[in-house]
């Protein structure tokens, strides 16, 4: 089982920069989703700024969520995670 989201910072350019259960932090661009249904209500920026954690994964008002083993497996890892 992967780790599960524990925080979320949203950034301009429609990314989330996420930091997991195990300690790693990851980049996930949610730009290709921007164009299928109920994602393409993201492209609001301030809605897309409405990003929460909720049950280990990234959820937005309206129930849109991304499965917390895509974020975990599609991110970008960065480093120095803390």
């Amino acid at each position: 089982m992967n780790p599960c989201v524990k925080t979320v910072q949203v950034t301009d350019d429609y990314s989330l920069i996420l930091q997991f259960t195990d300690g790693s932090r990851g980049v996930y661009d949610c730009k290709p989703l921007l164009d299928f249904g109920v994602f393409k209500e993201l492209r609001d920026k301030p809605y897309f700024k409405r990003a929460a954690v909720e049950h280990g994964t990234v959820v937005w008002p309206h129930e849109q969520d991304i499965c917390p083993d895509t974020l975990y497996l599609d991110s970008v890892k960065l480093e120095n995670a803390t």
